[in-house]
């Protein structure tokens, strides 16, 4: 029988690759990287006691999908809040994008834009689904936001595209941005 809590550890996973690497004493690469091994000796020193194939069972059984392994390295997806800026691949993102938000965000938003907050890159879904799902965390009157994605990447705005299917992009001018029927050009 299983007794790792894989929700709690991937909490703590999260919280070193998203937001506090130097206080596990791991050096993220220019891409969020680092080794699973160097994860697992990091763990161990906070008395987690985990191994390789803990973590990769962590990453298997995760719903959200916010960590990817590959050639023994770890990284989170996205995310992340720590100040040196993790590289992303650039890609070709569909017409529109979502983004889900909260009402008494939206003057905010109208005015400056979609941007990254406390975060490297805006978030942005797929379908309105996912971007109510995401959007509904936070307390308040939900809002989704029709992002023109296409438009944006026209006109030299970033996207990148990770492995979950959430979309990031780099700070989102108001223009391409539609609301409930609001189209600000």
């Amino acid at each position: 029988m299983d007794s790792i809590d894989y929700i709690k550890l991937s909490k703590t996973v999260s919280h070193a690759l998203r937001h506090d690497p130097q206080s596990y004493n791991l050096k993220l690469d220019d891409q969020g990287w680092v080794l699973v091994s160097d994860l697992v000796f990091a763990l161990k020193s906070k008395g987690i006691n985990v191994n390789e194939g803990t973590i990769v069972r962590m990453v298997e059984l995760s719903d959200k999908k916010r960590n990817q392994i590959l050639d023994g390295r770890i990284r989170a997806n996205y995310g992340h809040s720590i100040e040196d800026k993790i590289l992303k691949d650039p890609a070709e993102p569909p017409e529109f994008l979502y983004h889900g938000t909260i009402q008494s965000s939206l003057d905010s938003i109208l005015e400056k834009g979609l941007l990254p907050m406390s975060r490297q890159y805006v978030h942005l879904s797929m379908d309105e689904r996912s971007a109510a799902i995401v959007g509904s965390r936070r307390k308040g009157k939900l809002v989704i936001l029709k992002v023109k994605a296409r438009d944006a990447s026209l006109n030299n705005i970033q996207f990148y595209k990770e492995e979950n299917g959430i979309w990031l992009s780099d700070p989102i001018p108001s223009k391409y941005i539609q609301c409930n029927g609001i189209n600000r050009n």
